[in-house]
């Protein structure tokens, strides 16, 4: 049977498996695996796949794009506000993370510490399609999810050059310490660099585009975003770190098209989760797990327990995070592709011919996803941090210009208590200079017209210039206040 036709079958199936993963809370990363793991060489052996090399090339691809939609979905005031913390982590967090867990993984097991070291690295990044996944399913406080989605988007670097660093030592025993943090600093440096300059360049051919053909705005996002990356590799600077603040950049920034790219860029991220942790689920044999399952369960435990919280404890320090902020924080650190990527690594230099080290992560990231995954949303209610799961439209609507306009189509939720409740669209004063395209309610479209009276969860479609939006936005949703009593005449 063709792998390609038993592979579309797949795809299909994990897209309506989400409407049971959001009913069970399970998370949708853990539900593609799954299904490849059931479909795939070691359950119903419907699909055959054992090649780790060709894993980690695809997946690198897909990594691309699911970094990419991270980076251009962060607001510049929520990255502001965790840049500090959120950084310190993805660098200093994850040394402390490697070298904790390598030191137990040393001591326990009795393996040689470069071995130890070279595991943990593997295991010391948290995943950002992971995590975007879950943050997504629970909506958890802009802060604390914004701190780990930057981290997660911004702490692979770190990760994979110290996996490389430590598989040189075992290999070709050498190397300058000193190189190795020139070269970890200009992948920083040089990727921010390249990301901030394509971002520009971006911008600038999408307003300069000026087709009637939507797709060619598409064709030019794949583009640009593929030329990040390969920008900061061609000046060995990290590609993963360049397409984040490329998209950080370009998804704060307004141009031409900017809302269809936008949908675009969603549903390109969405096809690469999808293909991305189905093709992992094929890779793995769980029969495999019976020889390993309690290194990897130690691992792990000693992981989440010791290793991850001892490194955000110590590397939130200078920052105003309480305890309770910083064990969550420490409970999101949730593992998945990148380290199933990573675990690749030992095997195309040699270093896990019998595929031990692979199959010690993989489990690994099973228990991270089952354990971490299925309970962060519930923890975020105990701490009380869960946010208010923002309202959805089952229509879309967009305004599609070929030159550049301060004028767009922008979508707004009328909010608990929000002014506009009860009260027709004419006595709202909204101005003329905007225009009210449609209404959602109760899954349907209405056409407005001035004596409509609007409701708390309706969503408009208003056509409006960009820098009045936040005030149609307030005088819309700003709670209703009562006027302050004329002050009693002076007693003379």
């Amino acid at each position: 049977m063709s792998m390609l036709f038993i592979f579309s079958l797949l795809m299909i199936l994990s897209v309506f498996t989400t409407k049971i993963s959001s009913r069970f809370g399970i998370p949708l990363l853990l539900v593609f695996m799954l299904i490849g793991i059931i479909f795939g060489s070691d359950v119903l052996n419907l699909f055959y796949f054992d090649d780790a090399l060709l894993t980690k090339r695809i997946a690198d691809v897909l990594l691309i794009f699911i970094l990419f939609h991270g980076g251009y979905s962060t607001t510049r005031a929520a990255f502001r506000r965790v840049a500090g913390p959120a950084l310190t982590l993805a660098t200093l967090g994850v040394i402390l993370t490697a070298f904790v867990l390598g030191f137990f993984v040393h001591h326990i097991f009795h393996l040689p510490f470069l071995e130890s070291m070279m595991i943990a690295s593997i295991i010391a990044s948290t995943d950002a399609a992971a995590v975007y996944m879950i943050t997504r399913q629970n909506p958890i406080k802009s802060k604390l999810a914004t701190t780990i989605e930057v981290e997660s988007a911004a702490n692979d670097p770190m990760a994979i050059l110290l996996t490389l660093a430590f598989i040189n030592l075992l290999t070709i025993g050498g190397g300058s310490y000193f190189q190795y943090i020139l070269n970890l600093t200009w992948q920083f440096i040089g990727g921010v660099l390249v990301g901030f300059v394509i971002s520009k360049i971006s911008v600038y051919l999408f307003d300069h585009l000026k087709s009637e053909n939507r797709g060619n705005y598409n064709v030019l996002m794949i583009g640009l975003i593929l030329l990040g990356y390969g920008t900061a590799d061609l000046i060995a600077a990290n590609g993963i770190i360049a397409v984040f603040f490329m998209g950080y950049w370009l998804g704060n920034s307004e141009f031409t098209g900017k809302q269809g790219a936008s949908n675009f860029v969603e549903g390109i991220t969405t096809l690469s989760n999808v293909a991305l942790f189905l093709m992992l689920g094929l890779l793995v044999f769980p029969s495999n797990f019976a020889n390993i399952w309690k290194e990897g369960l130690i691992i792990a435990l000693v992981l989440t327990f010791v290793a991850r919280p001892v490194a955000v404890f110590l590397s939130l320090i200078p920052f105003k995070y309480t305890v309770k902020e910083q064990a969550f924080i420490s409970w999101g650190g949730i593992k998945g592709a990148v380290a199933v990527v990573l675990a690749t690594y030992p095997y195309a230099s040699n270093l896990d011919q019998n595929g031990i080290v692979f199959d010690i992560i993989f489990f690994v990231v099973l228990v991270s996803c089952v354990v971490q995954g299925m309970s962060l949303g519930k923890l975020s209610q105990l701490f009380n941090f869960t946010a208010d799961r923002p309202l959805t439209s089952p229509y879309t609507v967009e305004l599609h210009t070929t030159k550049k306009s301060d004028v767009d189509m922008f979508e707004i939720h009328i909010e608990k208590n929000a002014r506009a409740i009860n009260k027709s669209i004419a006595s709202l004063g909204l101005g003329s200079d905007m225009v009210i395209s449609s209404i959602i309610r109760d899954e349907a479209m209405l056409i407005p017209s001035g004596s409509i009276v609007l409701q708390e969860e309706d969503i408009l479609f208003v056509l409006a210039h960009s820098y009045d939006i936040d005030r149609v936005n307030q005088l819309l949703n700003d709670p209703e206040t009562e006027p302050e009593p004329d002050p009693e005449p002076a007693i003379v």
